[in-house]
């Protein structure tokens, strides 16, 4: 039977109590982790948020009644207990905050009894995922989801401290919102009193904190929930959370500015990790160019080598054709993986074609200076020569290259490096190597659209040398834009805004948008900005991924409460679902199954 708390108090969590409280009379709660009977005394672990804390219930010092009750104790009860802190009998145990000390129980109560969880509750569980996830309140029990979820609500407040000493001002912007198609996929939510019509979830408060801009608050900041229906991917959500911000009267370097401290501030406290400022920049074309990334991971070397000339004029059909057809033969070298089995190497041309290649080449420098290749019978010895050194090809080494248009050779060397990182294991996970990527591409062109799309967004301000190209040749335009990438990953991204009206027009006409789409979509920010907008500037980070990083873990899930699996569905609470036909009429919707229509 569970019993009351009856004015019960507790003094302490399990892992606050050291040999500061020696010989103080102590009431803590918490979960039962395990116990262990010998007899005249029962060992329980008691476990709360804060770790934990050895109770002892002896036989002789507490009631037989006492005695009985923690006999009847198992895995997950939650429990109150009052007692003395002692020094640990039978000596110190070194992994746990409170090894120094246990608690001599006087009293206990059991305030509730639980059934056999489907999975124990311990730190790295190797239950699969699903099964956690349905009984994700279980789950979340575990000591290391629970440190992920401290180390997220004290990034919060660091970042709420310090954006309000800067000056900021913590501003909600609205859930329900306009419908704008250039993006992802929204989720809409449909009105019961405007029949036919429907709100979206935001997929980011971007105009609504250009407007606030207008509206002459200066600096902005909000940690919003944001939403994207978009394909589904093992580690995307479909609500995720950002750190957002927007400054008025500001450049690029204020941006920066203000976000480096920021971070400085996050990591020191909240991790230990000291970060050197200024944080160093990198053009995007240049991050393309050396690592086929614009979140290029600077832990490790295994950069891009462009061949493009020293291959032009051979034989290899591979390479003149792509270099013939507007492209480029570029490659990485893999320190001391010469002698990888084929079997090896052709599980990454594999890997490759997953990105677009149509195969890799490569070259093996054996231990003799002579190669093995799969294209040398088509090179000329000095060509061969001459191509190993321009890739500091030494005895050892594995040359990977791949040819194609820029974009697809990018593509293929950036993931291709990554990978052969992870299977050399170079990245060291305790180094944290943030880098800002600067001038991006104003704009992408769309083959499936057959036009121009924003690389961040229509409202992005191109650079100002950039603008006499924006109508004559709107792919060279480069943009005031700047993402923060943390270990290969990114972190968060923005850009100065367009307050001009004559260069939004402009923008708006490369995007091949008509005045008239362009009011549809935006009308009321446009409007807003004939009365006078300021110069002004933004930046959001994914608050998920940020955790993530810090936290060492490989997947979003695990710093999140309450995640979705990779098809937007939750197995605890088993949403979406369906809702009664009453719910449907109310809001004047019919489901009609793909068969009827």
């Amino acid at each position: 039977m569970a019993e009351s708390m009856q004015g019960l108090k507790r003094s302490h969590r399990c892992a606050e109590l050291s040999r500061q409280q020696l010989g103080e009379q102590v009431t803590v709660m918490g979960w039962v982790q395990k116990t262990r009977n010998t007899g005249g005394l029962i060992f329980v672990d008691l476990r709360d948020r804060s770790g934990l804390l050895q109770v002892t219930f002896s036989s002789e010092k507490v009631s037989e009644e006492v005695f009985h009750k923690a006999y009847r104790l198992r895995s997950e009860f939650v429990v109150a207990v009052t007692g003395t802190v002692v020094e640990r009998e039978g000596g110190v145990n070194p992994n746990l905050k409170t090894g120094e000390i246990e608690v001599i129980a006087d009293s206990l109560r059991i305030l509730s009894e639980a059934e056999t969880p489907p999975f124990p509750i311990e730190e790295h569980s190797k239950t699969k995922e699903e099964l956690r996830l349905k009984y994700r309140y279980l789950d979340l029990r575990r000591p290391d989801l629970q440190a992920n979820l401290m180390l997220r609500s004290k990034v919060c407040m660091l970042t709420r401290a310090f954006l309000t000493e800067e000056g900021f001002l913590e501003i909600e912007t609205p859930m329900l919102t306009k419908s704008t198609p250039e993006g992802a996929r929204d989720y809409l939510v449909p009105s019961r009193v405007h029949p036919g019509s429907f709100y979206a979830l935001p997929q980011s408060p971007q105009l609504f904190k250009q407007l606030l801009m207008c509206s002459g608050y200066d600096r902005y900041f909000q940690i919003a929930r944001c939403f994207r229906d978009e394909d589904l991917r093992a580690d995307r959500q479909p609500e995720f959370t950002q750190i957002d911000m927007e400054l008025s009267f500001v450049d690029v370097d204020d941006v920066i500015d203000v976000n480096e401290r920021l971070l400085a501030k996050i990591m020191k406290e909240a991790i230990g990790v000291e970060v050197q400022l200024p944080i160093p920049r990198m053009a995007w074309q240049e991050a393309m160019d050396r690592f086929g990334s614009d979140k290029p991971d600077l832990r490790y070397g295994m950069e891009l080598h462009d061949i493009t000339e020293i291959v032009r004029n051979c034989e290899f059909t591979v390479f003149r054709s792509a270099i013939e057809a507007g492209g480029s033969v570029r490659g990485i070298n893999a320190k001391g993986q010469g002698g990888m089995p084929r079997k090896k190497i052709d599980a990454l041309v594999e890997f490759a074609k997953g990105y677009g290649a149509k195969g890799l080449a490569y070259v093996a420098v054996n231990e003799d200076g002579t190669y093995k290749s799969s294209f040398a019978k088509f090179m000329k010895q000095e060509e061969m020569d001459a191509l190993v050194a321009a890739m500091d090809g030494q005895a050892g080494d594995l040359l990977l290259f791949a040819a194609d248009q820029n974009k697809v050779v990018y593509d293929v060397l950036g993931a291709l490096r990554v990978e052969l990182a992870e299977q050399m294991g170079l990245p060291d996970p305790d180094e944290f190597c943030f880098v800002w990527i600067t001038e991006f591409p104003l704009l992408e062109w769309n083959e499936e659209q057959g036009r121009y799309t924003a690389m961040h967004h229509p409202f992005t301000m191109p650079m100002e040398e950039d603008l006499p190209y924006l109508q004559s040749e709107p792919g060279r335009v480069r943009a005031k834009a700047y993402d923060i990438v943390l270990n290969g990953t990114e972190l968060g991204g923005g850009s100065v805004r367009i307050h001009q009206n004559d260069i939004q027009e402009k923008m708006f006409e490369a995007l091949g948008f008509s005045k008239e789409a362009a009011y549809e979509q935006f009308g009321f920010l446009l409007n807003a900005f004939k009365y006078g907008v300021p110069p002004h500037a933004g930046l959001a980070y994914g608050l998920d991924r940020m955790i993530m990083l810090m936290a060492k873990q490989d997947s979003i899930r695990d710093v999140i409460a309450f995640p979705k699996v990779k098809d937007a569905s939750c197995l605890m609470s088993e949403a979406p679902n369906v809702v009664d036909d009453k719910q449907l009429a109310e809001l004047d919707i019919a489901i009609i199954n793909k068969e009827e229509s």
